[in-house]
């Protein structure tokens, strides 16, 4: 379906300055129309917002997520950045980043192992250093290291742009199954479900422990923005956090990271204030109880994650003769393989504030892939070597915003990442390599005005 499909779409996609799709369905042309119509005027620039959002209320939420935060807001003990914002800024604020953090593990009879007693998998690459705790006592917190029993060494993780995330936030399951079902059987992906930790609040079809289609990160291991934001506020700023969902405390995000497995001296995980009574004790950030069925976010989360859920996507750029030509050769290629050119649409209502019926296009099937050799063999505890090469199909919409590229930065430009792929990707590779300069030179004009 998408072979036959990929060519007319594209070309209708860049003809019409990539505001509809034409899939043969006038009603589909109908909610393009309605779906664009609801954009603010805001996000016609990289940077704006969409949806149920005033203003202020978006610009408050963007201060937040580019608020450096300090030892006395729970920073550390380690860390790899000291503000979202600092990571996600090129483009504009939840940009894609130049900074590539850094992982490690190593296989136990064929087993993924991510040494959780030594830290992993995830090596933060700053601590806080020497400072006196809030009792007087000296503190000195060591920067992680790999650890000696790592045989997957140093890997990097780029800084992924958060554009219109919120937009991929609103859509059903059912949909990510659908994409798969089409795609051709060689390279058709996994659609990667798992348990929920942080429900969106707001959206009734979520609940702590129930499975979604996981949608975020490099390898879609993360299935809401709400959890996300959580994630991300603990293992890349070092600040824990604690939610109420329906009355129930939500704890995962509460314990402290330990420097390569090792806990901190008592008081030296930061100058954070004590936590409640009622929460696990070291949380930074904490909502308190949740009697009497409360539901909050822990405010924090709360403004990254409508943030990142209004946040628009990015605009197309200028169409050109050649980014039309490249079109055609981007899906003679079987780049829309996996880069599916399907339009989305948004549910109407939609379930977290975005527009509904709104149709968007980010190149991407959200669905992981056998990457080959260009898999990052990191994976979860027991995963096979081959599901540690899975790898997220990467959307493509704002590319040009980007400066470095894969999942672990290598590239530099469009050619090299292509010629990179490997595995399900390999055949693309090579059609892209097959092809004369003249199109290879068109089909990255076209990825560079998604």
């Amino acid at each position: 379906m998408i072979g036959r499909l990929s060519t007319g779409v594209l070309i209708g996609w860049t003809m019409t300055g990539a505001a509809v799709a034409g899939c043969g369905s006038s009603d589909r042309t109908d909610e393009a129309a309605s779906g664009s119509a609801a954009v603010t005027a805001a996000s016609t620039v990289i940077g704006g917002f969409i949806g149920n959002i005033s203003a202020a209320d978006f610009a408050a939420a963007t201060a937040s997520f580019n608020e450096v935060e300090a030892i006395e807001d729970g920073l550390g003990p380690v860390f790899n950045e000291r503000a979202c914002g600092n990571c996600h800024s090129q483009g504009a604020a939840g940009g894609a980043g130049s900074q590539v953090e850094r992982r490690y593990g190593r296989f136990v009879d064929g087993a993924f192992d991510p040494l959780v007693q030594k830290g992993g998998s995830l090596r933060q690459l700053y601590s806080l250093g020497s400072f006196i705790s809030a009792s007087g006592s000296a503190c000195n917190v060591p920067v992680e290291s790999e650890p000696p029993e790592a045989t997957m060494h140093d890997v990097g993780r780029l800084t992924t742009p958060l554009f219109g995330l919120g937009l991929v936030d609103a859509m059903p399951d059912a949909f990510f199954d659908f994409l798969a079902a089409i795609e051709p059987a060689d390279v058709r992906g996994v659609v990667n479900r798992v348990p929920i930790l942080l429900p969106n609040p707001n959206d009734p079809s979520q609940r702590i422990g129930g499975a979604r289609v996981a949608r975020f990160g490099w390898k879609a291991g993360v299935p809401t923005l709400s959890q996300f934001a959580a994630d991300a506020y603990l293992n890349e700023l070092g600040i824990t956090t604690q939610h109420c969902i329906g009355g129930v405390s939500v704890t995962a995000f509460s314990t402290e990271s330990a420097p390569n497995g090792i806990p901190t001296a008592p008081g030296c995980d930061d100058l954070a204030s004590p936590a409640p009574a009622d929460v696990p004790a070291g949380t930074d950030d904490a909502v308190g109880s949740c009697a009497g069925g409360k539901t909050e976010l822990q405010s924090d989360v709360e403004s990254f994650r409508r943030f990142m859920t209004h946040l628009a996507p990015p605009p197309p750029g200028p169409i050109t003769d050649a980014a039309i030509r490249g079109a055609v050769a981007f899906a003679s290629a079987g780049c829309t393989s996996c880069h599916v050119p399907v339009p989305f649409v948004t549910p109407d209502p939609s379930p977290n504030g975005v527009p509904g019926g709104f149709v968007f296009f980010p190149f991407s099937d959200f669905l992981v892939h056998d990457m080959g050799a260009l898999g990052d063999h990191i994976g979860n505890a027991g995963d096979s070597r081959a599901a540690t090469r899975h790898m997220k199909t990467a959307p493509l919409w704002g590319l040009r915003f980007r400066s470095y590229l894969l999942h672990d930065g290598r590239a530099r430009d469009v050619a090299t990442a292509v010629r990179a792929h490997d595995g399900q990707g390999a055949a693309a590779r090579d059609a892209f390599d097959a092809l004369d300069g003249s199109a290879q030179r068109d089909l990255i004009a076209f990825v560079k005005i998604l």
